[in-house]
């Protein structure tokens, strides 16, 4: 009996190890994958999958590593065999796509993206995809899927890029405004916060040229029409011209009008007034125009207000933006 209770332990201590070292081997791999050398990486992935053969994460960073080499062959290999697995989340049907995508097989893209959405309808990721897809294909219904991505999964950043971007060149600039601005919080820091600076400030100036800036019987989402009432009362503002100063006066006076009236609640409008309220909003105004207008001038701006403003940026860096469920109004 001893020896069989010893051979039992025994057996359980190999096991423990064995599920150690392919746990080692995935974070030596992780760290070959942060330096972009790949293919250290897949020699060591390669092992971790023989001790651990079940492992949806360890087989991911596999076929991502084959995908950064451009081994499309081995990179659809290797995602195929987990994608029919009941433990395969969305990330494997997105990273599939791109696999597809990389190999110009962009309809098998297009089922693996709707397949994965059919098994996580509320995936953000997934509807961005899929949509940058069809982008990618100039077929224009990209904007039907950026919207649901952001109904259903609205933590999710990139659905409200690139819909800002689309309502940009079309003729509803209300939504791109809103869109844009709800982006650059939810990531500051991105290598496309100067892109969307600069689209919101030239949006803003097509807003008040816009004749539509007065809503008509037309417009029946109550929303947009509540916005552009409210955004219509500071046209004597606007006339004075558009830029990183007006544009705080003129969304100072729209934050206090909003609040006024019965509007529905929306988290990016209750964070402004919540900047307002911490003598922080002008410094959020300069940090979203004031580059785009004019570098030089937003430079002195920062030189002359250095503690509000570093004090603005502090708090951004602490205070995590986020829209919460149940508040799209698109």
């Amino acid at each position: 009996m001893k020896k069989y209770i010893v051979a039992i332990v025994l057996v359980c201590s190999q096991l423990f190890l064995v599920a150690q070292d392919a746990k080692q081997l995935h974070e030596t791999a992780k760290a070959f994958m942060r330096q972009a050398d790949y293919a250290n990486a897949i020699l060591v992935l390669n092992r971790a999958v023989l001790l651990e053969p079940k492992s949806i994460s360890i087989q991911k960073d596999l076929a991502l590593s084959y995908y950064f080499l451009r081994d499309n062959a081995k990179a659809q290999e290797t995602v195929k065999a987990i994608l029919d697995n009941d433990d395969a989340d969305d990330q494997v049907f997105q990273l599939a796509g791109l696999i597809y995508r990389q190999a110009n097989m962009l309809k098998d893209a297009e089922k693996l993206y709707k397949k994965g959405l059919k098994k996580f309808p509320k995936s953000g990721p997934l509807y961005n995809d899929l949509g940058e897809l069809q982008w990618q294909q100039q077929d224009y219904d990209a904007i039907r899927h950026w919207e649901k991505g952001i109904e259903t999964d609205p933590s999710y950043s990139k659905n409200y890029y690139n819909a800002a971007k689309y309502y940009y060149l079309s003729t509803d600039k209300v939504w791109s405004l809103i869109y844009g601005e709800i982006f650059l919080n939810m990531e500051p820091a991105s290598s496309n916060a100067p892109e969307i600076k600069e689209l919101l400030l030239n949006g803003y100036k097509k807003l008040f040229i816009d004749a539509s800036l007065v809503p008509d019987g037309k417009e029946k989402n109550e929303f947009v029409r509540m916005y552009l009432k409210t955004m219509n009362e500071q046209s004597a503002i606007a006339a004075t011209g558009i830029n990183a100063n007006t544009l705080s006066m003129i969304r100072t006076r729209f934050i206090l009008n909003w609040f006024n009236k019965d509007a529905p609640s929306f988290r990016l409008f209750k964070y402004q007034q919540e900047l307002l309220k911490e003598g922080l909003f002008e410094a959020y105004n300069q940090w979203l125009f004031g580059s785009s207008q004019n570098l030089s001038n937003f430079q002195n701006w920062v030189s002359n207000h250095t503690e509000t403003y570093n004090a603005f940026v502090q708090m951004q860096k602490t205070r995590l933006f986020k829209m919460p469920a149940g508040e799209y109004y698109k």
